[in-house]
């Protein structure tokens, strides 16, 4: 357990107004004047501005709440508790790993803390197709900066550790363009355990910045607490219809706590947030809710090198390349970006592949090991139209994403980039992460091999942690399932304010993607329902 100091605990103990659902019960009614479903990226953004502008505002999350004290760098502890499913989330086929926070702060507790702004070609992308015509760089500039002051976004000053040191050497030796990325910390411990939940509060996720802030200014928190269903009638919310749960999402009872508010903003993240929408029967007459969710679908490729990397210790993530996202029309192959990988042990035991002595004898090289990912910039090209959110019997979400012909082409060429680099960079041996694939000691012998893989779902490994879509913007009604300020086509009072709201996937880590258009969004609602002007920074 830290001893540092913990600012969350702190405030409870000042009497910030969090009630654990599941343990503690939850009342029959609440009245607010917003009510947030999620405590994430896109919540905190909104549950901050929205108390600053004088609103009452109510955050329900049906993860645990766990803060700094509770992170002790252990891997099976962090799955259990801080992720959906247990860190194992998966596509509806199963071929496809799904990465996703569940928790007091959402995914911003559990990400390497990468931070990009949209890309221009993105936003160009969204102008032409979805009629987002206000999606210009000068026109979102102004809301991503705030987000970068507020959230200690900035170039990472310390030399990266040696498993992103060797992305970057091995690329400049080919000729490829390789960058420092952006990181949300302020006093970072250069610990790498970001994924588990940061122990010395340096990463300012939600949890350390703005839930905070709005419970200081006088909001309420249910965690471990679902919403069940938003009531809907003549194109209104009528109320948000919660039950409570246990951390393991099981409920503790078959009471319900019902929620009035004069606007419901629904930021549960994507999958979560359309299944809501789709379990309260939401209109949705163009038959657009649930579809084009898009996953950054990730391919890996680890290296053994003469001297120890330890890709456990250090930032995560701090070099990245856009070559190949640069280089890729958005009509052409899929272009996908490249960055490290860092390896705790439990995830380096699925990704360096392999079971039983094949695995035992790559672990035994888990020391020098330098492992890199390839993700793919899903969404923008006819045969990557994404996947579907659809629900279970029990009302919970399913994603079918089928793994197509075009992405497959992506993941192998995207296996032959890192495997070039890797021994460019000096690797003695290079594994691919995929069934048919072998630690091979020569770039020669790796390219011939990975040209004759089988490129089909199972066989090619394949992991995500960057959920996007499903609630799409759109410039019409026709083309989106909310409007370009986040508000609901065809229900007035309801917002959707978190990564299901993008057209496509972004073409990069898509935190400060979320943290820019919502603080958009969040100002002009505030504005809308309290007449005042705020500001995130």
């Amino acid at each position: 357990m830290s001893k540092l100091p913990d600012p969350f605990r702190d405030g409870l103990a000042r009497g910030w107004k969090a009630t654990n659902g599941g343990e503690q019960g939850l009342p029959e009614s609440v009245s607010c004047d917003v009510a947030i479903i999620g405590t994430g990226a896109g919540a905190g953004i909104t549950a901050e501005l929205l108390t600053k502008a004088g609103l009452d505002v109510v955050l329900i999350e049906e993860g645990p709440l766990r803060t700094s004290k509770d992170f002790n760098q252990r891997e099976s502890e962090a799955y259990a508790d801080l992720y959906q499913d247990g860190a194992g989330r998966r596509t509806m086929d199963g071929a496809i790993t799904i990465l996703q926070g569940r928790c007091v702060g959402g995914t911003t507790v559990i990400n390497w803390t990468s931070s990009f702004r949209t890309p221009s070609a993105t936003l160009g992308h969204w102008r032409e197709v979805y009629g987002l015509n206000d999606f210009t760089r000068d026109a979102l500039d102004p809301w991503f900066e705030q987000a970068e002051r507020r959230l200690g976004i900035h170039a990472w000053p310390v030399p990266p550790n040696p498993n992103n040191e060797l992305l970057r050497t091995g690329a400049h030796k080919l000729g490829i363009s390789a960058e420092v990325i952006p990181r949300n910390v302020r006093g970072c411990w250069n610990l790498g355990s970001c994924g588990l939940g940061c122990p010395t509060n340096a990463k300012q996720s939600m949890l350390v910045t703005t839930i905070p802030a709005a419970l200081d200014a006088g909001a309420r928190l249910f965690y471990q607490t679902r919403a069940q269903e938003l009531v809907i009638h003549k194109g209104q919310v009528q109320e948000l219809v919660c039950v409570p749960i246990r951390v393991n999402g099981g409920k503790t009872s078959d009471q319900v706590m019902r929620v009035k508010a004069r606007h419901f903003v629904v930021s549960g993240g994507a999958i979560n947030s359309p299944a809501l929408l789709k379990r309260s029967k939401a209109p949705d007459p163009h038959d657009l809710l649930g579809k084009r969710t898009f996953l950054h679908p990730v391919a890996f490729s680890s290296g053994v090198f003469d001297q120890r990397i330890e890709g456990w210790a250090g930032a995560p993530q701090s070099i990245y390349s856009d070559h190949f996202i640069e280089h890729s029309p958005l009509n052409g192959p899929i272009g996908y970006k490249l960055e490290a990988t860092p390896i705790h042990p439990g995830l380096a035991s699925i990704l360096l592949g392999g079971f039983g002595s094949t695995l035992a004898e790559r672990f035994a090289q888990y020391p020098n090991t330098q492992m890199m990912l390839a993700l793919m910039r899903d969404g923008f090209h006819p045969e990557s139209e994404g996947g579907t959110v659809m629900l279970n019997l029990d009302g919970s979400p399913l994603l079918h994403y089928p793994m197509s012909d075009y992405l497959l082409d992506g993941f192998r060429r995207s296996y032959l980039t890192m495997a070039e680099i890797q021994f460019a960079a000096g690797a003695k041996t290079v594994t691919p992460w995929h069934e048919q694939g072998q630690s091979y000691s020569t770039w020669a012998a790796a390219k011939e091999a990975i040209e004759r893989f089988d490129m089909k779902p199972y066989l090619t490994g394949a992991g995500s942690a960057h959920v996007m879509g499903g609630c799409h913007m759109g410039g019409s009604e026709r083309q989106g399932v909310v409007r370009p300020d986040g508000v609901h086509w065809q229900v007035e009072n309801l917002s959707v304010h978190d990564g299901s709201v993008f057209p496509t996937s972004i073409g990069a880590n898509p935190q400060l993607s979320i943290y820019g258009i919502v603080n958009r969004m969040a100002a002009q609602l505030s504005k809308r329902l309290s007449g005042k002007d705020v500001l995130l920074a």
